[in-house]
């Protein structure tokens, strides 16, 4: 056997979702910087699961049955209340509702095509209603329920804040939800392929791809972005603490990728929204520190900025709080996971990889009596 550390390189499945080929992302062959600037997020949605984009009367349809289950069961927001929310990481919440909402399903266990089509709707529906109903109530605020007549993009924002966003916040909203929903066999994404290829049930693949998705390294990077721009302050603070940050050869959050070489393509286009958006808040400081540490990472290592670098500052122009952005990460790619899941379901066989054995050779019991 050949081991491979992290599976780097190796292909274990065939898809027909999204591709990263010569450093060019695709969702069903259509180019990453296509959808980011014409598609609506509902459009990737249906995109990733039908493979095709949706006529006038498919996308109206799809707009309907989301709005008409975004509604949680009232168990599970009397079940955040019950958290502890001074400790309770948002992740952890939404990890655990997408897990509870499985209880409250009819067709939970029922494995129809059609019957786990369903749940997908439902479940890519509930997503934001989970996060910003926690986000709500942590604050001692009562959720908002969602209008039928705002976008996706547009829900989300008014359910957090209850206002209508402006239509600069949800041009970003929009994108950023457009630029991660899926992203080929990531982390997460293997993650659910690997819990359903036991034919366990969709809300089991989710809460397993959540619990991927937490991490540092996969999803919890824009976070650890935010964290670390918090933490320089101020433009003339960048150079010392990044060249401190390279000396030690400390890790810097949101640079480099697994699957790219010359660079993440999303990146470039939150970097646009963040140029945007930090200038209309009156904040640009947190645009120009991202691009400062930018130049020297890049000059200094080679390691170009990915898709969680910049979504930092452009979410935080919004207004999110920092330790929603994975959440949001995971609101948008919810809708890749759901489109691998029934994937899986389709051409199923059971994920089981070999280990290399590297412990102590052949040994025989001794009684306990006898042990040193």
């Amino acid at each position: 056997m050949t081991v491979t550390r992290g599976l780097e390189g190796v292909v274990a499945t065939t898809s027909s979702i999204s591709s990263i080929i010569d450093d060019t992302l695709t969702y069903v062959g259509y180019d990453i910087d296509d959808l980011a600037e014409n598609a609506s997020f509902e459009e990737v949605i249906y995109l990733l699961w039908h493979r095709k984009l949706p006529n006038k009367a498919e996308l109206e349809e799809l707009k309907q049955q989301l709005a008409q289950n975004s509604a949680l069961p009232k168990e599970v927001l009397d079940h955040f209340k019950m958290y502890p929310i001074d400790k309770v990481h948002p992740m952890a919440a939404l990890r655990s509702a997408v897990s509870l909402l499985g209880l409250y399903d009819d067709e939970a266990d029922v494995m129809e095509q059609s019957a786990n089509y369903e749940k997908a709707i439902r479940l890519q529906a509930k997503m934001p209603s989970i996060v910003t109903a926690f986000a709500r109530v942590r604050k001692g605020l009562e959720p908002v329920a969602p209008r039928e007549d705002l976008s996706f993009a547009a829900n989300f924002l008014y359910m957090l804040t209850g206002e209508e966003p402006d239509e600069i916040a949800v041009e970003a909203m929009n994108k950023a939800l457009v630029l991660h929903a899926d992203h080929e066999l990531n982390a997460s994404t293997f993650t659910a392929r690997v819990c359903v290829a036991t034919l366990s049930d969709v809300y089991s693949g989710v809460t397993a791809a959540i619990g991927a998705l937490k991490g540092p390294l996969h999803g919890g990077a824009n976070e650890a972005v935010m964290k670390m721009l918090t933490e320089i302050g101020s433009l003339e603070n960048v150079e010392p603490f990044v060249r401190n940050k390279l000396a030690n050869k400390e890790k810097i959050m949101g640079f480099g990728h697994r699957v790219y070489r010359q660079g993440d393509p999303r990146a470039k286009h939150l970097r646009e929204m963040s140029k945007k958006l930090t200038e209309l808040t009156g904040e640009p400081h947190w645009y120009e520190m991202s691009t400062r540490i930018e130049e020297i990472v890049t000059g200094e290592k080679k390691l170009p900025p990915n898709v969680d670098f910049y979504s930092a500052s452009v979410y935080h122009s919004l207004g999110i709080d920092h330790d929603l952005f994975t959440p949001i990460f995971a609101v948008s790619r919810v809708s890749g996971w759901l489109a691998h899941i029934l994937e899986q379901y389709d051409n199923n066989r059971l994920i089981r990889p070999r280990a290399e054995y590297i412990g102590p050779g052949k040994q025989e019991y001794v009684a306990i009596e006898a042990r040193d």
